[in-house]
């Protein structure tokens, strides 16, 4: 009886953190510990030159931070190697050494030295431009947080008095040449690494996944957050963090057959994460695994469950014929 009243405690706090394949998987940034206010974004200056720094919470004190030349990836820089370094919080300071950095993170703002060289960073939250864009007239919405109609699967997700669609849903309906915006929000999940962090995945055509991950501050490989799984890597990390609502804007032409039924030109796909281009017509020469289909042919949209709270709202298509993305 005691395991069960466990149980039961641990689902009535859901909407402050679940336990995923990973460990304690927060939703609720109120809930989710000092540490979630120390990782994030940061922008300004070494000495005279524009430098971002990336800032991810490894739980317990304990950080991993990237800093990059000329701004943030997306948002200044030049794609030089990125310092690497190791931070910890003590007496509720966080210092962050590697290399020549000698830091310090206090109350949103990084100050120090790189070698002779000033730091002076102060915490930012950027937002996709595409956040919150509302459906053209001739769009079909399959999720604006009034109902799962359009889905053969998948749940309402409340928290308080807002309705998010969960993981492992599935559309009615089936796509070949559209364009689609979604948004996602990744769980805080400080204790887990790599696929077990705020796993799961946007399925076009029930069958070739772009990967949704917490892959914030990591290299961007093809099984990261805006990777098309075993088949590319995205151009570049645009993975904001955890707890963010983030953005998927698609261009998808479907692959071509001839008439007795052998493929003559594989699907295509133009793709923003957070509003920046991250595959530029890109290929789609296979499917990936996972998904329901492997024949190429008109297909679902597929959110993937992988044991991780991911939630979207906010998802339409607008079918064949639809316009170029801005």
């Amino acid at each position: 009886m005691k395991m069960i009243n466990a149980l039961l405690a641990a689902m009535a706090m859901s909407t402050t953190f679940a336990f995923g394949a990973g460990g304690e998987a927060f939703t609720d940034p109120a809930k989710a510990g000092p540490d979630f206010a120390v990782q994030g974004e940061y922008e300004g200056s070494l000495g005279d030159k524009k430098f971002g720094l990336q800032v991810i919470a490894l739980s317990e004190g304990k950080f991993d931070a990237v800093a990059y030349r000329g701004g943030l990836p997306g948002a200044g820089w030049n794609k030089s190697t990125p310092t690497k370094m190791k931070g910890e919080t003590t007496d509720g300071v966080t210092n962050l050494h590697g290399l020549s950095w000698d830091a310090k993170i206090d109350d949103g703002v990084v100050t120090g030295q790189a070698g002779l060289v000033k730091v002076n960073l102060k915490k930012v939250e950027r937002k996709s431009p595409t956040l919150g864009v509302k459906p053209p007239a001739n769009a079909t919405v399959l999720f604006d947080g009034s109902n799962i109609d359009a889905w053969e699967s998948g749940k309402l997700v409340e928290e308080g008095k807002r309705k998010y669609l969960g993981v492992e849903a599935r559309t009615k309906e089936k796509f070949q040449n559209f364009t689609l915006h979604l948004e996602f929000r990744t769980p805080y999940m400080p204790k887990s690494r790599g696929q077990g962090r705020g796993n799961s995945g946007m399925y076009l055509l029930d069958q070739y996944e772009c990967q949704v991950l917490d892959s914030f501050g990591l290299e961007g490989k093809d099984n990261e957050c805006g990777g098309i799984y075993s088949i590319s890597k995205p151009d570049l990390n645009m993975c904001l963090p955890p707890l963010s609502w983030q953005t998927y804007d698609v261009e998808f032409t479907a692959p071509k057959f001839d008439k007795k039924g052998k493929r003559t030109a594989a699907g295509v796909a133009t793709i923003r994460l957070n509003g920046v281009v991250i595959h530029d017509k890109r290929v789609l020469s296979k499917p990936t695994p996972g998904g329901r289909q492997s024949d190429e042919k008109p297909g679902a949209l597929f959110l993937q469950n992988h044991s991780n709270p991911v939630v979207y709202r906010n998802i339409w298509v607008v079918k064949k014929g639809a316009p170029a993305l801005p």
